[in-house]
């Protein structure tokens, strides 16, 4: 079986710093392909649809896109300004095409990408602050907790773009 049909994470080694780093890198190839894939064939109103009062694909990839923007803020040592915690409220709704929520994940996770690749092994443990409680939890868990909801979101993401496809599903 070619290497390119395998699930990232079969397909070999990533010679980068360390292997968690190579891990996160792996499971946001796994996040683009499987949402890509799952948007693609999907018209605008099957996007948008609720199937069973279930939220959409649309919003899953939306979520997804933007969650993943607003942890890696918190990765950086950021908080989130109004716009960005405006942003959330509102994911449930729009008219962006497959194409456009493809890119804004594809976007996120390159920004997830270049602080993950960044981080060094010796600064795992330290301290980020989430949300106005400012919780503390550390860099590693962060950068794992953002790939594990990354998943979570395309899954549903998955199953709502199933769903939509079917007739009279919505």
């Amino acid at each position: 079986m070619p290497i390119q049909n395998l699930e990232p994470w079969l397909r070999g080694p990533k010679h980068l710093p360390n292997p968690v780093a190579a891990h996160m890198k792996r499971a946001a190839d796994h996040i683009r392909e499987d949402s890509a894939k799952a948007l693609a064939p999907l018209s605008s109103a099957e996007i948008w649809a609720t199937p069973h009062g279930m939220a959409s694909a649309g919003f899953h990839a939306k979520h997804l896109a933007g969650s993943t923007r607003r942890l890696t803020a918190y990765l950086a040592g950021r908080q989130l300004d109004e716009a960005e915690l405006a942003e959330s409220r509102v994911e449930s709704e729009g008219t962006e095409s497959a194409a456009d929520l493809a890119q804004a994940i594809h976007a996120a996770l390159d920004g997830y990408e270049e602080l993950v690749l960044a981080l060094p092994e010796a600064h795992f443990g330290e301290i980020r602050e989430i949300g106005r409680k400012r919780i503390p939890v550390t860099a590693i868990s962060l950068a794992i907790h953002i790939a594990e909801h990354g998943q979570r979101h395309v899954g549903q993401l998955i199953s709502a773009a199933k769903l939509a496809k079917v007739p009279n599903a919505g």
